[in-house]
């Protein structure tokens, strides 16, 4: 036959659509056509395909060949279909066997020599692959990566006469066996042990990793606001499967590499202030995914947040209440994931001293003003919790608690123990409650309420601050064990509140 058909995957976002790459020879001048919306770095490789080919010592058909990548309505880009391409070629002059293609998708850049180059985006398409039942053909670079995956068959090489003989049946590629590390390596440099006193902040930190609440803490330069967000990490359980698989398939499409050995531990993100919009929710002509989406349940932590442009900060309201990022373009529409926790750092003013009694403030009521302006309403209100790092006593900066600063292990244990319980009840972290759930898991006696709704008057909070504060309490009681949330429970989520008006 004149005609073979291979499959392979393209990128768009973190979906991995099907390519079907058919190959035509026919009588005519020699030439090699591609037909199928094919970008620029995939109409070149029909160069590194043809000298691949002659390399590996076969035949270049001298024929009329056109290659159709279908659908023909959908972008395909970078190197990743050069194997395809040469397989296709290969199969439709006869020699290498058509009857197995049917049963593989391949994916691979080459070398002019044939040698098989790594491509972004090898995660998504085996969690495709894998609902199709089909094998998947790779690089050999990739192939951890792919394995993360169970029930996936994978295999990968390094030539492209590997798997021209594996497909001839003349030598078999092993299949890569699944990778099912179960990552428990914490970083052993970032303690919660080393950080003295402050134990309101640490509460708040543990009830924050408890239903993955977002937090901003506020206070004078130095009081250890960044060194407590750092730690933050070493206190969050593992991530499940699920969505350990959600957060490498965003780094498999970025030029970031997934770390094998620690691929679920919650990645901890931290921009610096001069990032730009693009830089935090992703985008460019050919979007790529920004820091919003590489924090992808993890933690997005924005250091000196009104330092930060204002435009900036607002792109983070959508995606902090949606969980995910939508980029439009003229051609086409892309989305990533966005399910992060925000925690945020902040001085009381420019010069960092206002209210502390060390220093004397030097600014002036305007500069305050115009300081907190950076931040609006809009962006505060979707912050669950507000606290005050305050300076510590020297005394207590030198010695710590009497007693010693609990470890993180000691605060991992608790915070794994009272999300266990919320995930138990809805299958979630508190966080993500919906209003029927709270309404149905936050239930508050008459009084209770009445004193919710007086202090939600007092404060001037919206209606949506009305629900965080429940989904705050509902983690405090179930740090507490209890089933439903009592008074102090609630007390304690309104007093995460209470800066709401200084900070506006």
């Amino acid at each position: 036959m004149s005609l073979a058909t291979i499959y392979t995957r393209s990128s768009s976002g973190i979906d991995a659509p099907l390519v079907t790459v058919e190959a035509h020879l026919a009588n005519g001048l020699p030439s090699l056509s591609i037909v199928g919306l094919a970008e620029a770095a995939v109409k070149e490789s029909k160069d590194r395909v043809r000298s691949a080919i002659i390399n590996c010592q076969f035949e270049f058909p001298a024929k009329r060949i056109t290659i159709n990548l279908a659908p023909a309505d959908l972008p395909k880009e970078g190197g990743r279909l050069d194997l395809p391409i040469a397989l296709s070629i290969l199969a439709a002059s006869g020699q290498i066997p058509q009857h197995e293609l049917m049963n593989y998708e391949f994916l691979g850049e080459l070398s002019l020599g044939g040698e098989l180059r790594p491509i972004k985006g090898a995660l998504p398409a085996a969690l495709a692959c894998q609902k199709e039942k089909r094998t998947l053909c790779l690089p050999e670079q990739n192939q951890q990566e792919a394995a993360l995956i169970s029930n996936t068959t994978i295999i990968s090489c390094t030539h492209l006469l590997a798997i021209c003989s594996h497909l001839s049946g003349q030598q078999a590629l092993p299949i890569a066996s699944h990778s099912n590390t179960l990552a428990t390596k914490r970083s052993t440099t970032t303690d919660f042990s080393d950080v003295h006193g402050q134990q309101y902040s640490k509460r708040a930190l543990e009830i924050a990793a408890v239903g993955r609440h977002s937090l901003l803490m506020l206070g004078p330069p130095g009081t250890g606001k960044s060194m407590l967000a750092s730690r933050l990490p070493s206190i969050m359980p593992v991530l499940s499967e699920q969505e350990a698989l959600g957060t490498a398939a965003v780094y498999s499409i970025s030029q970031h590499t997934i770390d094998i050995n620690n691929w679920r531990i919650p990645p901890f993100r931290s921009p610096h202030h001069t990032a730009s919009a693009v830089a935090l929710v992703g985008g460019g002509s050919n979007p790529k995914p920004g820091e919003v989406s590489l924090a992808h349940n993890g933690i997005l932590f924005l250091d000196e947040l009104p330092e930060f442009e204002r435009k900036v900060l607002e792109v983070l309201r959508e995606p902090l209440e949606n969980g995910h990022i939508s980029i439009s373009r003229a051609s086409h529409q892309t989305s990533f994931p966005a399910r992060f926790q925000l925690i945020c750092a902040m001085n009381p003013c420019p010069c960092g001293y206002l209210g502390d009694l060390s220093q004397r403030c030097q600014c002036s009521a305007t500069q305050i003003i115009r300081y907190k302006n950076k931040i609006s309403g809009p962006l505060l209100d979707r912050i669950d919790m507000h606290i005050e790092v305050p300076r510590i006593a020297s005394d207590t900066l030198r010695k710590g608690r009497e007693g010693g600063e609990e470890s993180s292990a000691t605060i991992a244990q608790r915070v794994q123990v009272s999300q266990a319980r919320a995930f138990q009840r809805q299958g979630s972290a508190n966080n993500l409650l919906s209003t029927a759930q709270i309404k149905k898991h936050c239930s508050l006696s008459d009084d209770d309420h009445a004193l919710l709704e007086h202090a939600i008057e007092k404060l001037g909070l919206s209606h949506r601050a009305y629900h965080r504060i429940l989904r705050v309490a509902r983690t405090i009681a179930d740090m507490a064990g209890e089933q439903s949330i009592l008074r102090i429970h609630l007390t304690e989520a309104l007093s995460y509140r209470r800066l709401d008006k200084a900070l506006q």
